[in-house]
């Protein structure tokens, strides 16, 4: 490597330390001390069932034996994993949460001369790692029901002459859900120097024919790269575990940027958490939509508008400005999600469990009528 691309990757790698704390997205929801000792966690986008049985057992089994990297048994658990989406395992590529891989298709598919396409307001977590290594950002608003214009994404990549197109589906903060004849029509009237990258952390949760996984265009072999997540439906969040699915070539251009490989704990979690996947998904999806509607069911009673949701937070619009909720809330003892500009009169809230609903209500509703 010669003295200036040494220069080069440094300095890319001291603007990408400097971006590194603001990835904590989901802690940034204004929460202060003094905290309550009941406090309920409602600003992250968590599970509140925590990983499934078996994974903790698995867990506890496979730590007498961390004492050792286990590097030699990384290969089977690739091939598991890519296996769970009938995919190959050149086809897959894990890394720490979908955060990690959605940084390596930043890193690998877009350039000083190459820009990041994305809808907006969405995850902030491509865009500011773009951003952070001087690189252009565009920025394409949602359509008034919440979904990506398609047609303008198109259009930006075109003039780009080469892009990567970012678009979270379902969506981060809205919840809301591009419709599957959309994403099609994207798929197909991409130029061909464009990449596609789908964020599906929340797909599970999605409960409209509208929705289709894009990882049938992978399968295709189109321009296409998918991102998923244990964080959310499985309860894994603090295990970061997370993958990017594509055509192998995409993957081999992404895979020089993934910082290391996961924690053998977490991989254990993994394989056991697909074993269980066909019991223990369908419970907590009727679950999480039971008490996602009956949050609804409450905010339509109380003459509250939101966002129809397709994901595991509601959207709900205050008429009014949210950053009092977000910071005075937390005092009360329960945290919610942070501000998402321009959207600044909408509050975004994690479905927990009952309880935690129920606290929310009270706390949320004598603020409102404060």
């Amino acid at each position: 490597m010669t003295r200036r691309r040494f220069a080069v990757r440094a300095g890319l790698a001291v603007a990408a330390g400097r971006m590194l704390p603001e990835f904590a997205y989901a802690q940034r929801a204004a929460v202060t001390a003094p905290l309550a000792a009941d406090m309920v966690w409602l600003n992250a986008n968590e599970n509140p069932d925590g990983p499934p049985q078996a994974s903790i057992e698995a867990m506890v089994r496979c730590l007498p034996t961390t004492g050792r990297y286990h590097y030699q048994e990384f290969r089977d658990f690739y091939a598991t994993l890519a296996r769970s989406e009938d995919l190959g395992p050149e086809q897959v590529l894990i890394g720490a949460g979908s955060s990690e891989v959605l940084h390596c298709a930043v890193d690998a598919f877009t350039s000083p001369t190459r820009p990041l396409i994305a809808i907006s307001p969405t995850y902030e977590g491509p865009i500011d790692t773009t951003r952070a290594y001087g690189r252009t950002v565009i920025s394409v608003p949602l359509t008034t029901q919440h979904t990506a214009d398609v047609k303008k994404l198109a259009e930006e990549a075109a003039k780009a002459g080469g892009a990567l197109v970012y678009l979270c589906n379902p969506n981060n903060p809205t919840g809301s859900v591009t419709p599957k004849a959309d994403i099609g029509w994207l798929v197909a009237n991409l130029p061909p120097d464009a990449i596609l990258l789908v964020d599906e952390a929340y797909h599970h949760f999605a409960d409209t024919p509208e929705f289709e996984s894009a990882l049938a265009y992978v399968r295709q072999g189109k321009n296409v790269v998918i991102t998923r997540t244990f964080s959310k439906i499985y309860g894994m969040a603090g295990l970061r575990a997370g993958y990017a699915c594509g055509r192998a070539d995409l993957i081999r251009r992404m895979a020089p940027f993934r910082n290391n490989v996961i924690s053998y704990v977490t991989v254990q979690a993994v394989i056991a958490a697909l074993e269980v996947t066909p019991k223990v998904i369908p419970e907590r999806r009727a679950r999480l939509l039971k008490t996602r509607a009956e949050l609804c069911a409450w905010l339509r009673g109380k003459g509250l508008g939101y966002i129809e949701s397709h994901a595991n937070f509601v959207m709900i619009d205050l008429g009014r400005e949210a950053r009092p909720f977000i910071f005075g809330m937390p005092q009360r003892g329960v945290a919610v999600g942070r501000p998402f500009p321009p959207l600044d009169n909408m509050l975004r809230v994690s479905i927990g469990t009952d309880a935690d609903m129920a606290k929310f209500k009270e706390v949320f509703w004598s603020m409102y009528n404060a």
